[in-house]
């Protein structure tokens, strides 16, 4: 799954926004307390006051909140539901579009003890906060050994939280590096070959006249390059151990290594004019044009590309001109640590058929429902036995390029205040064009502990 993006001024999973049977953290003003109260009493009236399909026929319906695609959950879900034989149904609801917001509605929901919420779609980043304020409910322990076999390591760690499985791991995702390869043979460079380094790219790039393109801007996705960079040279963005105090660790070589790499490329003749707006869409579009010649983003672009040609919309030269190779190197003698991204299964907390939920979880997150979800979805999975499927393999040409970079990936912070310090770290080095490696680390790190102790605001 793609990034979130973004970040939601009211933190009902934080410790600034007490959830029932919390206390208000020490210097929250009363009337801003108050104020969220009413806010929330408000909401959960409105929500009470909505009508809700519960049972149909007098068959309990488990309601699965889940991200757009193209009807392949809802295909999943009729199949379930047909297997569940009149035990349950399935029906499947529509969260927003936009990451932020569904993120959003399910914190504002939950907060309100929504019970209309049984399963929901959830980003790997988000499930600390939500875990860490009552807002799941965990799977058993047999549940847990059979959602977790044969998932791939980075995907199960992303659904862990305390030593419970919080949520089932359903999609995972990686970037790989996308290349022209007729860009590449003019470089003299070969990145399915052997491993190639961030340095390496731009100058092939510089002497080729054409771009690297990233996600460089102010949104989640351009954390998720911050981040990769920062793993690749060995560090992270948090200290290890901090998640519930978030302590940064952005200031060190690793960090200034990071952001001497995004000042480099910015500063380069490689870099898209548009770098500081650049989300996923628009690298992929300059990619397939006149320019260019490389691109790090998730593996949907390629099988975008194949629809782009089949509507006549993309000449099929440019589909035959694109390789994959693993993401790019931070330093030369350290193995690059791939984005990691994805999509879990939770239940709600507040679900009145929790034991279903979790049966309906454990059917919509098999081997058999990750693989055809693969090849209907166009979307990697979790499970490592969905790649080696001959359907997969069609769809997906870089199906063990995919499963390995997803295996080697590294997670963003895994706090419950991961949308402050997503927040904080985009901001502080915003614009790329702006970043300064004696700088931006120390600046973003001081506003990571200024948003995360309520002295600041975004």
């Amino acid at each position: 799954m793609r990034p979130h993006r973004g970040r939601a001024r009211r933190r009902a999973c934080s410790r600034r926004t007490p959830i029932s049977g919390t206390s208000a953290r020490p210097g929250a003003s009363a009337a801003r307390r108050r104020r969220r109260l009413i806010a929330g009493v408000g909401l959960a009236l409105l929500l009470a006051a909505a009508p809700a399909c519960r049972e149909e026929h007098g068959v309990p319906t488990v309601s699965w909140y889940v991200n757009p695609d193209n009807g392949s959950q809802a295909r999943l879900a009729a199949r379930c539901t047909a297997e569940a034989r009149g035990r349950y149904r399935i029906r499947v609801a529509g969260l927003p579009a936009d990451a932020t917001q569904q993120r959003e509605q399910l914190v504002r929901r939950l907060a309100a003890r929504d019970a209309s919420i049984d399963l929901m779609n959830l980003d790997p980043p988000f499930e600390p906060e939500f875990a860490q304020a009552g807002f799941l409910r965990s799977f058993s322990a047999a549940q847990a050994r059979q959602l977790a076999d044969g998932v791939l390591a980075a995907a199960l760690e992303a659904v862990t939280w305390s030593g419970r499985l919080v949520a089932a791991p359903l999609w995972a995702n990686t970037q790989l590096l996308w290349y022209r390869k007729s860009v590449a043979r003019r470089a003299g460079l070969d990145p399915a070959a052997r491993p190639v380094t961030w340095e390496e790219i731009i100058e092939a790039a510089e002497r080729t006249g054409t771009t690297v393109e990233v996600q460089g801007k102010r949104y989640e996705g351009y954390l998720v390059w911050i981040n990769a960079l920062v793993a690749s040279a060995g560090g992270s963005i948090l200290r290890p151990g901090s998640e519930g105090d978030p302590v940064p660790a952005l200031d060190s070589p690793p960090g200034r290594r990071a952001a001497a790499i995004i000042r480099r490329l910015a500063g380069s003749s490689a870099a898209d004019p548009a770098l500081s707006t650049a989300d996923e869409e628009s690298t992929r579009s300059a990619f397939q044009g006149d320019r260019g010649g490389f691109m790090v983003n998730w593996p949907y672009v390629y099988g975008a590309a194949e629809e782009a040609v089949a509507a006549g919309a993309l000449a099929p030269a440019v589909l035959q001109d694109i390789g994959w190779a693993r993401y790019p190197r931070t330093d030369p003698g350290r193995e690059s640590r791939p984005p990691l991204g994805g999509i879990a299964l939770a239940i709600g907390a507040f679900s009145p058929h929790p034991d279903l939920a979790a049966e309906a979880a454990l059917c919509l997150a098999s081997p058999r429902s990750q693989t055809e979800y693969m090849v209907a979805a166009k979307i990697p999975v979790a499970r490592a036995s969905a790649y080696s499927d001959p359907a997969v393999r069609r769809v997906f040409p870089m199906a063990d390029l995919i499963r390995d970079s997803i295996a080697a990936a590294a997670p963003r912070p895994r706090t419950p205040y991961y949308t402050d310090v997503s927040a904080a770290v985009v901001r502080a080095f915003h614009p790329p064009g702006a970043v300064a490696p004696d700088r931006t680390p120390a600046e973003a790190a001081a506003l990571i502990v200024g948003v995360v102790h309520d002295d600041l605001l975004l």
